[in-house]
Protein backbone atom coordinates (compact mmCIF):
# COMPACT_ATOMS: atom_id res chain seq x y z
CA UNK A 1 0.00 0.00 0.00
CA UNK A 2 1.58 3.40 -0.98
CA UNK A 3 2.12 5.79 1.76
CA UNK A 4 0.02 8.96 2.31
CA UNK A 5 0.77 12.36 3.64
CA UNK A 6 -0.62 15.85 3.67
CA UNK A 7 0.21 19.36 4.03
CA UNK A 8 -2.55 21.28 4.41
CA UNK A 9 -2.79 24.94 6.36
CA UNK A 10 -6.04 26.55 7.13
CA UNK A 11 -5.66 29.97 9.35
CA UNK A 12 -8.20 32.79 10.14
CA UNK A 13 -6.23 35.64 11.36
CA UNK A 14 -5.25 39.51 11.03
CA UNK A 15 -2.50 40.76 9.27
CA UNK A 16 0.04 42.30 11.40
CA UNK A 17 1.33 44.94 8.83
CA UNK A 18 0.73 45.32 5.45
CA UNK A 19 1.59 42.97 2.41
CA UNK A 20 4.50 43.55 0.16
CA UNK A 21 5.13 42.66 -3.12
CA UNK A 22 8.38 41.83 -4.68
CA UNK A 23 8.44 40.33 -8.02
CA UNK A 24 11.80 37.61 -9.48
CA UNK A 25 14.49 38.12 -11.39
CA UNK A 26 11.75 36.27 -13.97
CA UNK A 27 9.04 38.73 -13.37
CA UNK A 28 6.59 37.00 -10.98
CA UNK A 29 4.94 38.78 -8.55
CA UNK A 30 5.77 37.11 -4.38
CA UNK A 31 3.52 39.00 -1.85
CA UNK A 32 4.40 37.97 1.95
CA UNK A 33 2.93 39.25 5.10
CA UNK A 34 2.53 38.59 8.42
CA UNK A 35 -0.79 36.91 10.40
CA UNK A 36 -1.74 36.71 13.61
CA UNK A 37 -3.83 33.96 15.25
CA UNK A 38 -4.67 33.95 18.99
CA UNK A 39 -6.16 31.35 21.49
CA UNK A 40 -7.47 31.59 24.67
CA UNK A 41 -8.28 29.24 27.52
CA UNK A 42 -9.27 29.17 31.29
CA UNK A 43 -5.71 28.45 33.56
CA UNK A 44 -6.89 25.48 35.74
CA UNK A 45 -5.17 26.88 39.07
CA UNK A 46 -5.78 30.26 38.97
CA UNK A 47 -9.29 30.56 36.80
CA UNK A 48 -8.16 33.07 35.12
CA UNK A 49 -8.44 33.83 30.88
CA UNK A 50 -5.29 33.72 29.36
CA UNK A 51 -4.71 34.21 25.88
CA UNK A 52 -1.44 33.66 22.93
CA UNK A 53 -0.93 35.27 19.90
CA UNK A 54 1.05 32.91 17.33
CA UNK A 55 2.17 35.07 14.10
CA UNK A 56 2.48 33.03 10.46
CA UNK A 57 4.76 33.96 7.62
CA UNK A 58 2.72 33.85 4.51
CA UNK A 59 3.67 34.08 0.93
CA UNK A 60 1.45 34.70 -2.05
CA UNK A 61 2.83 33.42 -5.90
CA UNK A 62 1.62 35.04 -9.19
CA UNK A 63 -1.01 37.92 -7.82
CA UNK A 64 0.12 41.33 -8.35
CA UNK A 65 -2.45 43.05 -6.64
CA UNK A 66 -3.42 41.12 -3.30
CA UNK A 67 -0.50 43.39 -1.14
CA UNK A 68 -3.88 46.21 -2.23
CA UNK A 69 -6.28 44.81 -0.03
CA UNK A 70 -3.89 43.30 2.59
CA UNK A 71 -3.64 46.05 4.71
CA UNK A 72 -2.63 45.74 8.46
CA UNK A 73 -5.56 44.56 10.82
CA UNK A 74 -7.40 43.44 8.12
CA UNK A 75 -8.81 39.49 9.21
CA UNK A 76 -8.66 36.75 6.40
CA UNK A 77 -8.76 33.48 5.45
CA UNK A 78 -5.61 31.80 4.53
CA UNK A 79 -5.43 28.08 3.33
CA UNK A 80 -2.25 26.54 1.40
CA UNK A 81 0.28 24.47 2.44
CA UNK A 82 4.04 24.35 5.18
CA UNK A 83 7.23 25.09 3.09
CA UNK A 84 10.81 25.08 5.33
CA UNK A 85 13.59 26.40 3.23
CA UNK A 86 16.84 27.26 4.36
CA UNK A 87 20.14 29.37 3.79
CA UNK A 88 23.14 30.45 4.98
CA UNK A 89 23.81 33.46 7.42
CA UNK A 90 26.63 36.01 6.91
CA UNK A 91 28.59 34.02 9.62
CA UNK A 92 27.55 30.79 7.70
CA UNK A 93 25.26 29.22 10.04
CA UNK A 94 22.47 27.22 8.09
CA UNK A 95 18.94 29.08 8.93
CA UNK A 96 15.28 26.91 8.63
CA UNK A 97 12.73 29.49 7.56
CA UNK A 98 8.99 27.94 7.53
CA UNK A 99 6.08 29.95 5.90
CA UNK A 100 2.87 29.24 4.50
CA UNK A 101 2.36 28.85 1.06
CA UNK A 102 -1.06 30.67 0.06
CA UNK A 103 -3.57 28.53 -2.26
CA UNK A 104 -6.17 31.11 -1.39
CA UNK A 105 -5.93 34.11 0.22
CA UNK A 106 -9.88 35.35 0.92
CA UNK A 107 -10.78 38.94 3.31
CA UNK A 108 -13.45 38.55 5.73
CA UNK A 109 -15.03 41.28 7.76
CA UNK A 110 -18.14 43.19 7.62
CA UNK A 111 -19.07 47.13 7.50
CA UNK A 112 -17.51 48.42 10.32
CA UNK A 113 -14.24 46.64 9.26
CA UNK A 114 -14.11 47.92 5.69
CA UNK A 115 -14.70 51.79 6.90
CA UNK A 116 -18.62 52.18 5.36
CA UNK A 117 -17.72 49.95 2.18
CA UNK A 118 -20.94 47.73 1.37
CA UNK A 119 -21.05 44.06 2.36
CA UNK A 120 -20.37 42.45 -1.00
CA UNK A 121 -17.09 43.89 -0.87
CA UNK A 122 -16.26 41.58 2.08
CA UNK A 123 -15.61 37.60 1.46
CA UNK A 124 -14.38 37.73 -1.59
CA UNK A 125 -11.75 35.85 -2.68
CA UNK A 126 -7.93 37.79 -3.28
CA UNK A 127 -6.02 35.23 -5.27
CA UNK A 128 -7.56 32.04 -7.29
CA UNK A 129 -7.46 28.27 -5.19
CA UNK A 130 -4.75 26.31 -7.30
CA UNK A 131 -6.66 23.49 -6.52
CA UNK A 132 -9.62 24.22 -8.03
CA UNK A 133 -11.71 26.80 -10.32
CA UNK A 134 -12.83 29.78 -8.70
CA UNK A 135 -16.77 29.78 -7.74
CA UNK A 136 -18.89 31.87 -10.90
CA UNK A 137 -19.73 35.54 -9.92
CA UNK A 138 -22.91 36.49 -9.33
CA UNK A 139 -24.94 36.96 -12.17
CA UNK A 140 -24.81 40.85 -13.17
CA UNK A 141 -27.93 42.92 -14.09
CA UNK A 142 -28.94 42.41 -17.71
CA UNK A 143 -27.77 44.45 -19.95
CA UNK A 144 -29.82 47.00 -21.56
CA UNK A 145 -31.46 45.85 -25.32
CA UNK A 146 -29.47 47.03 -28.33
CA UNK A 147 -31.07 49.99 -30.17
CA UNK A 148 -32.98 47.94 -32.93
CA UNK A 149 -31.75 49.95 -35.78
CA UNK A 150 -28.27 48.31 -35.20
CA UNK A 151 -28.35 45.12 -37.31
CA UNK A 152 -25.15 43.15 -35.87
CA UNK A 153 -27.02 42.24 -32.65
CA UNK A 154 -30.56 41.56 -34.05
CA UNK A 155 -29.91 37.59 -33.74
CA UNK A 156 -33.94 37.61 -33.16
CA UNK A 157 -33.33 36.39 -29.10
CA UNK A 158 -35.59 37.51 -26.92
CA UNK A 159 -35.73 37.27 -23.01
CA UNK A 160 -37.73 34.39 -23.28
CA UNK A 161 -34.80 32.42 -24.78
CA UNK A 162 -32.54 32.85 -21.62
CA UNK A 163 -32.97 29.42 -19.62
CA UNK A 164 -32.27 31.56 -16.32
Amino acid sequence: MASRSVNKVILLGRLGKDAETKFTTGGIAVTKFSLATSRRWKDQQTGEWKEETDWHNVVVWRQENVANYLTKGKQIYVEGRLQTRSYEDKEGQKKYFTEVVADDVILLGGRGEEGGQDESASQQPVSAPRTAPRPAAPAAPAAPAAPAEDRAFDQGITDDDVPF
